[in-house]
């Protein structure tokens, strides 16, 4: 039986029954059943009929699975697992492994040896941006009402394949490859499992779809190419991306603080410079006063402290001409070509 179902159980090998309960009853009865004898034969036959309808009235239903009795075509229980009894000749029983765990291909079939070879005709599909993808995936479910899983559909394999590339088709239709390629397959594989769970659940095929697994989404062999072209082109953009908002985030703050340096400074030259005025004011407004309460005392001293700033610059020697012609043995030529040094 197919997905797991087995019928009522390993039927007994009845010729070699009904051989040895003969041979039982040839000792039995010293050798007289071989004798030709139409009612030893009749007690034979009798008796293998009785071991086959007491074999045939007992089934037993493991921990897995779940027992569906028929009664002439038409389901009358469900039995849970144990021994059970049944009407021999009347009623038959279907036994599927509720719990197994079945797997579907799509896209791709896997080899004896390891190996997988791609199905073009279930992998190709058109994405929202309208670009070609292979997309390769496996469906997981199990049984969940036996009755619509054994008498709803009638291949339910093909069912599930065709429901499930319906699905897969109309979710990757609504995505755009970048997502399908990168960050969106978790996502893909979500909506999918529930688009193909109401697909079934309206066929009433009575499984629940487990998981949806995306194996393998890239693009066509034809195209992989231009495919790694354009990711490398967006690889190099994001890059360039993110050097340039490195340096921006990098030059900003240097320029921010430079600004704000030059603007301090400014800042302290221009109150430097009203301190100083400020104080040159009040200086010249007390000279001014102590000069109109004595001109000529003022006068000498500005005259004064003029010379005093002056004359240490200059690089010049004056002397009397009553000396001059004996002074020049004694005059420090050394010092000369050095200029005095101002004092602030």
């Amino acid at each position: 039986m197919e997905w797991g179902q087995r019928s009522q159980g390993d039927m007994p090998d009845f010729e070699r029954v009904a051989r040895e309960v003969q041979d039982r009853l040839r000792k039995a009865f010293g050798g007289s059943a071989s004798g030709g004898g139409r009612g030893g034969w009749l007690s034979i036959i009798g008796l293998i009929l009785v071991l086959i309808l007491a074999w045939q009235s007992f089934y037993i239903v493991a921990p897995n699975e779940q027992g569906v009795v028929k009664r002439f075509g038409r389901i009358v229980r469900l039995t849970p697992p144990g021994p059970h009894f049944k009407i021999p000749l009347i009623e038959t029983v279907l036994i599927p492994r509720i719990t197994q765990l079945h797997r579907i291909e799509i896209g791709f079939r896997s080899g004896t040896r390891g190996g997988t070879q791609t199905i073009p005709r279930e992998a190709l599909m058109l994405t929202g941006d309208m670009n070609i993808l292979s997309v390769e995936l496996i469906v997981q479910f199990r049984i969940r009402d036996s009755k619509e899983f054994l008498f709803n559909v009638a291949d339910l394999g093909e069912t599930i394949m065709k429901a499930t590339e319906a699905a897969i088709r109309q979710v990757v239709g609504q995505s755009h490859i970048d997502e399908a390629l990168t960050t969106g397959k978790a996502d893909i594989q979500q909506k999918t499992q529930e688009l193909l769970q109401t697909i079934l659940d309206d066929y009433r095929a009575g499984v629940q779809v487990a998981a949806i697994q995306l194996q393998d989404v890239d693009p066509p062999d034809q195209v992989a190419g231009a495919f790694k072209d354009v990711a490398s082109a967006r690889e190099d953009k994001e890059k360039l991306i993110n050097q340039s908002q490195s340096y921006r985030n990098d030059i900003i703050p240097k320029a921010k603080g430079e600004a704000a340096q030059v603007i301090n400074q400014a800042q302290a030259y221009g109150q430097a410079r009203v301190r100083r005025a400020e104080g040159e004011a009040d200086r010249f407004k007390k000279m001014l006063a102590e000069y109109q309460h004595d001109k000529k005392v003022i006068r000498t001293r500005l005259f004064l402290e003029t010379m005093e700033e002056v004359l240490p610059g200059i690089n010049k020697v004056v002397i009397d001409k009553k000396f001059g012609e004996k002074v020049l043995p004694y005059l420090p030529l050394d010092r000369m070509t050095k200029p005095a040094e101002v004092k602030p």
